[in-house]
Formats: structure tokens, sequence, C-alpha cells
């Protein structure tokens, strides 16, 4: 049996995976945020609850807001603030008594959708989520890469590729710099785009749903949302070649991208024709508590 947490800013979900995959059991609880001790004990207390129904002892991975440095053992990069400078890996191995498996939550996404979703059998799969932030995780061969500094994936700040006179220098980043892919592709950014051309205030999938019903400052806005999404996924074709990006979160709902945004990306491939698809994730919001499972191997 695997056992896979999903240790989110506001939740904080478990399932547990037979030898097949199959999913026997779930638990989500609310995250005790800013609070370190708690986050513990509520992460043990879902494993110790799941192996009580099931009577079973499972693995477990978990996937993580951030990632473990490699130089340190601490958490870094989260933006659930209250695990930046922690040993989680350390105090839940010892908490639950067993060795864990961590990684970042978007890195969980990707193994999930590789092994037993829509990059099912692909090499080289790429997973994205766009939501909230901004996120990646690179998977090849069903494997993670994570890379020397436990970055492999964090395509969200680096710069949006080839910008134009209106997106430079770009909005500010929380990570310090400007023009962030992420200041262009989260949610937020394409509300805050939608807005500043005159559209009244909407989530990103009211303006799609507005889109979808022929509304033109909507449509303009989903369009240039779409045309740096080919930007930015087309340089991460240029140096990884995926077989599948793979999208998540909820912008990933919104339908015309599917279909636009591979039409668009062929002027930033190097190559004559572009093989990669673009694939909505199978296992949507699960993907990222059940790559976690996957986390000790398919």
């Amino acid at each position: 049996m695997r056992i896979g947490i999903d240790l989110g800013g506001t939740k904080i979900e478990a399932v547990a995976l037979g030898d097949d995959g199959r999913e026997r059991l779930r638990r989500r609880i609310a995250a005790p945020r800013d609070d370190y001790r708690e986050t513990l004990a509520a992460v043990a207390g879902l494993v110790h609850d799941i192996e009580r129904e099931l009577g079973a002892r499972g693995s477990v991975g978990v996937g993580i807001p951030g990632t473990i440095s490699p130089a340190t053992g601490l958490i870094k990069n989260s933006n659930s603030t209250w695990l930046n400078g922690t040993r989680l890996a350390d105090d839940l191995s010892r908490l639950l008594d067993r060795p864990l498996r961590f990684e970042n939550d978007a890195n969980c996404f990707a193994l999930s959708e590789a092994t037993d979703g829509a990059g099912q059998g692909a090499a080289i799969v790429f997973g994205v989520i766009i939501g909230t932030g901004t996120g990646g995780g690179v998977v090849v061969h069903q494997r993670v890469v994570t890379g020397a500094n436990a970055i492999g994936g964090e395509w969200g700040h680096n710069p949006l590729p080839a910008p134009r006179d209106g997106e430079r220098p770009g909005p500010a980043c929380y990570c310090g710099r400007t023009g962030c892919i992420e200041t262009f592709l989260s949610g937020p950014a394409l509300a805050r785009d939608y807005s500043a051309s005159g559209g009244s205030e909407a989530t990103a999938l009211e303006i799609a749903r507005s889109a979808d019903v022929g509304e033109p400052t909507a449509i303009a806005a989903l369009e240039r949302y779409a045309e740096r999404l080919a930007r930015a996924l087309g340089s991460i074709i240029n140096v990884l070649d995926p077989d599948v990006i793979v999208l998540g979160g909820g912008l990933s709902n919104i339908n015309r991208l599917y279909e636009r945004v591979p039409e668009l990306w062929a002027s930033y491939v190097f190559s004559d024709k572009v093989a990669t698809r673009l694939a909505r994730a199978v296992h949507g919001d699960s993907s990222g508590v059940r790559g976690a499972a996957w986390l000790w191997g398919a």
C-alpha cells in the first residue's frame, strides 16, 4: 500500500493506493496554518488513521509547497511560510518511524500524470500548474528530475520569453524580480490583464465564461494569455523536447487553451513540426496527492 500526502497551505489531503494504483481511501483536513508542530501532528494523524482503518502499514510520500534544500536539509521556497527553515523530513520521519520521500507538489502532479494519467507511457512529461501561482515539474521515464538545486521544473520564475513593448519590464513578482512567467500566467495575472483592458473585476474562470458567450474584452484577454502561454511553453519544448505537456490547476479548465496554444507555439519552437501534445490532467485536483503516493515507484 502506498500513502500519499499533499501538504497544502489550506488543506492536507491523504490517499491510499493499492499496488494496482486503485484508490482505497481518501481523507482531507484543514491545514493548521502558521503552526509547524500542529502540521506535523496532523500529517502523522492522517497516516495512522488510514493504516488503522485499512489494517496495513504503507510507504509514505509527501508533496510539499517548496522543496528541501540539498545544501542544508531545510525547507525552502515554500509559500506556506511556517515550513521554511524547518527539518520537516527529519521530524516527520521520526514521528512516523519510517523513511519518507518528499517532492515539490508540482513534481508530484507531473509524476501522477506520467504514471497513470495523461502522460502515461510517455518518455518525457512536463507538468504545468496554472492557478494562484505557476509551477512545473519534469518526469523522465517515470522518475522526477529534481536537479542539483532541487528546483527542476521551476519555469514560473524565468522571464516571459520574447517580451513585447507593453510587457517590459513586467509586473513585480514576490521572488523580487519583475516580468516572471508567473506574473503573466497565474489566475490573478489574467484577472489583472482583463481589468486593465477595460473589463470588470472577475476571476480567471469568469473571464473564460464571458469569452465563451462572445464578450470581446474577455476574448482578447484570453488570446493574449494563450499567446503568452505558447511562448513560455515553446521555450520548454526547445530545452526538454517533451512528449506531452500536461496542464493542471484552475486555469487548466479553460477549454480553448488546448486548441489555441499548440497553434501558436509553433512560432517559438526550433523545429519544422511540433509533435508535443498539450493535454488536460486526467486526475485533476487529485494528481498531486496521487503523485506523492507514487514517489515509492509504480
